[in-house]
């Protein structure tokens, strides 16, 4: 297998992986408290604008899951998971320590640098952004040699 290839199949994992962690975290969120109920939990853990920031955070996780699993608006995605992610951290775990089981950052630390490593790198060869990203390069390259016909 050549590196790139390597590269393709490493960022599929990440992005199948973070994709299913965070689907079921947004759907943890969505038949736990409920969209309505998800801002009264940011609530009690002294989140700003909680009101917002719990039904956007369950949607982000949700919908952006689903997204990276498909590989569709990967560098956006894996930037939104990084700020949610580090929202998290700062807001909620940090005072806990480092270790996820006592409540602390562990998790959302790893998450939020899956997220940004994403954002950096996109979805990589197996990705729904990929494919768009070369047909827009054949249609691209066909304008270009239709313009080099009719000159």
């Amino acid at each position: 297998m050549r590196r790139s290839q390597q590269i393709d199949t490493a960022l599929l994992i990440i992005r199948v992986v973070t994709g299913v962690t965070m689907i079921m975290h947004g759907w943890q969120k969505l038949t736990g408290p409920g969209f309505g109920g998800v801002g009264d939990v940011f609530v009690g853990m002294d989140v700003p604008l909680a009101a917002v920031a719990g039904p956007l955070t369950l949607v982000v996780e949700l919908v952006g899951g689903v997204l990276l699993v498909l590989g569709l608006g990967t560098r956006v995605v894996g930037a939104l998971f990084a700020l949610v992610m580090l929202g998290a951290l700062f807001i909620v775990h940090l005072p806990a320590g480092f270790f996820a089981a006592d409540g602390g950052y562990e998790l959302v630390l790893l998450l939020a640098a899956v997220g940004a490593a994403l954002a950096v790198s996109g979805g990589g060869a197996w990705s729904a952004d990929a494919v768009i990203a070369g047909r827009q390069g054949a249609a691209t390259a066909e304008r270009r040699e239709g313009a080099h016909a009719a000159v």
